[in-house]
């Protein structure tokens, strides 16, 4: 059995979920998320609990059975406390501003960059150096902080760009002067 794909999902009591054949529904205090989940697997919801079982151990059905529980772990989680990441920005004369629900980045180009919010996603400029971006879908979360993050990725020499709150960037020695 898939470790992952065996854990049962507890579902905290201000999320509503809705079993319709393979299409569940999660509904919480912050949205409402809904997936479809593979024909192999089969989902049991007893009270408070989700579960989901395979019908053999081939591979494609251990690999999608994990996938699954963690998708729809995921959209509890996402509709009762919601999924934020934050980014900064390392550089001089980089900053970020809000205009409206968009993101403007000055980024060292030579005009400056436009980030539309993907819908579902809120972006949020906490300081000219700090972006915030929260949301109740974990993938549309991560994927617009990737591609915020992709305009310029963090060089290694100097540090200078766009980086995940945390993250470490490995530098490389600048020239030798040598003799």
């Amino acid at each position: 059995m898939s470790r992952i794909g065996k854990a049962i999902i507890h579902i905290p009591a201000d999320v509503k979920v809705a079993v319709d054949g393979q299409n569940i529904q999660v509904e919480g205090k912050l949205g409402k998320l809904s997936t479809k989940v593979h024909d192999l697997i089969k989902i049991k919801l007893d009270g408070n609990q989700l579960s989901f079982e395979r019908p053999d151990d081939l591979k494609f059905s251990r690999s999608i059975h994990g996938t699954t529980r963690a998708l729809v772990a995921n959209m509890v989680e996402g509709v009762s406390k919601g999924f934020e990441k934050n980014l900064e920005i390392v550089g001089v004369g980089y900053r970020v501003e809000q205009k409206g629900k968009d993101l403007n980045l000055v980024l060292g180009f030579s005009h400056p960059v436009i980030y539309k919010a993907p819908e579902g996603v809120e972006l949020k400029a906490v300081d000219p150096l700090k972006i915030s971006i929260k949301g109740i879908d974990k993938q549309k979360v991560g994927q617009a902080a990737a591609e915020i993050r992709k305009y310029r990725r963090p060089e290694p020499y100097k540090g200078k760009g766009v980086k995940y709150a945390g993250e470490i960037i490995r530098r490389k020695q600048g020239k030798k002067t040598g003799k």
